[in-house]
């Protein structure tokens, strides 16, 4: 390992410690590491060696029932956006459990949810990475140097660098080069985790996402095909049933399991009933988390299931208003806009120009005047302007559409339409 390499390594490391000053008693001097010797928590004075209870005894902290009990209550509150409950947990875990990658990859998990609502937020980036690089830092030296850990220390790295990819390869970030370095080494070490996947339904995990996505993305992009040559056959039905076997039986990766299971069922595989099942699940069961109340009212919405989607909807537009933590514009986009379809429905139109209006001043706040929320938002602004006769208005809301949407877009034709249509009127 050339110097470069450690110094990234001790970068990465720092970024995450100095949000934790508390938890070491060393610091970076001159360039170097110096880990405080954790007296008493689970870590040798000398290189930060695995406890182990009895002789030839290790511990294998993914599959330990008393290390799931304790972290239970933690994570039913990250995933219901109780932030400061949760991390509270985690960093007493991380007191005990110095040595492992554990507690590091569940505060940067928590980190990941606090951007999930709104990607374009990169308030949380930094804090994340940080996280995920001590994950790693921490499991490679169990990789090497502990070989009762080899497996488990694989599944860290495998997960660490898949969720930093994901960031990377995230639509406000498009870092290509970083997200397909992490991305290529995530699987590495996922080869590494199918050796033993009995051992925890955890380590199945990538495995499952592997090989649904590795079919999936050759066949929806052809351009990509020469590429995928290069990785190891996937199978796309194995990959479903394995989330499911995930989604049922794992501890860890369960709810992000099913996170995918829904998106995948719902958006690539045409089964609305199963993912409307998931969605009401992880709604009902984390009520306070934003991303899964907008999913659910998303799909209440497709469904026609309307008023319980106005319900929904109204509570969002609520939550938003009332400051609740993770409610924001992405959200509160998609509720207008659906309250906003129900009062045209009913002819309702000063209420459906409200909640239009809604949605559009809440895709511009975050940047989203490509969606299609905000371009549809805008065309029938248009039409109830020019039904009311505000044809000035009407003229403006559909030359926003031509200028955000690309020409091949429905949008954009539609817009074009309608405008010439104006014009000839006049």
């Amino acid at each position: 390992m050339d110097a470069g390499h450690v110094g990234r390594i001790y970068d990465a490391l720092f970024v995450s410690l100095k949000f934790e000053r508390a938890m070491y008693r060393g610091w970076v001097i001159k360039g170097t590491l110096v880990l405080g010797l954790f007296a008493g928590q689970g870590v040798s004075p000398a290189l930060g060696q695995p406890v182990r209870t009895e002789k030839d005894t290790t511990i294998i902290l993914i599959s330990d029932i008393n290390i799931q009990l304790e972290c239970s209550q933690a994570l039913n509150e990250l995933y219901n956006f109780e932030f400061s409950k949760a991390e509270r947990q985690f960093r007493w875990i991380k007191q005990k459990y110095a040595w492992h990658p554990l507690p590091y990859f569940l505060l940067g998990l928590s980190n990941w949810w606090k951007i999930m609502p709104n990607t374009s937020d990169t308030r949380y980036d930094e804090v994340f990475l940080g996280y995920m690089d001590s994950t790693i830092h921490i499991a490679e030296g169990l990789y090497r140097k502990f070989p009762a850990h080899r497996i488990e220390a694989a599944f860290f790295l495998a997960a660490a660098y898949g969720f930093k990819g994901r960031l990377y390869s995230d639509e406000e970030r498009r870092n290509w080069r970083k997200a397909a370095t992490a991305g290529k080494t995530a699987l590495d070490y996922m080869e590494e985790c199918k050796k033993m996947n009995y051992l925890s339904p955890e380590l199945l995990f990538g495995d499952a996402l592997y090989n649904y996505f590795s079919v999936w993305v050759p066949e929806n992009y052809s351009a990509l095909k020469p590429i995928m040559w290069f990785f190891p056959k996937g199978d796309k039905k194995l990959g479903l049933e394995q989330l499911k076997e995930v989604s049922y039986n794992a501890f860890y990766t369960r709810t992000e399991a099913m996170v995918w299971l829904m998106r995948i069922l719902n958006g690539y595989e045409n089964d609305q009933v199963r993912a409307f099942q998931l969605a009401e699940y992880l709604f009902q069961t984390y009520p306070n988390n934003p991303y899964f109340h907008r999913y659910y009212a998303r799909m209440l919405y497709a469904r026609g299931m309307y008023p319980e989607m106005e319900k929904e909807s109204r509570d969002i537009l609520a939550k938003i208003d009332s400051g609740r933590v993770g409610y924001e514009a992405t959200s509160g986009r998609y509720a207008a806009f659906f309250l906003a379809q129900l009062a045209g429905a009913k002819r309702n139109w000063d209420e459906a120009r409200k909640n239009y209006e809604k949605a559009v001043a809440f895709a511009e706040a975050t940047g989203a005047t490509k969606s299609g929320y905000y371009l549809y938002s805008l065309i029938e602004l248009g039409e109830i302007a020019e039904r009311q006769g505000r044809k000035a208005d009407a003229k403006r809301y559909f030359q926003l559409v031509k200028k955000n949407s690309d020409r091949k877009e429905e949008a954009f034709k539609s817009a074009k339409s309608r405008l010439k249509k104006l014009e000839k009127g006049d």
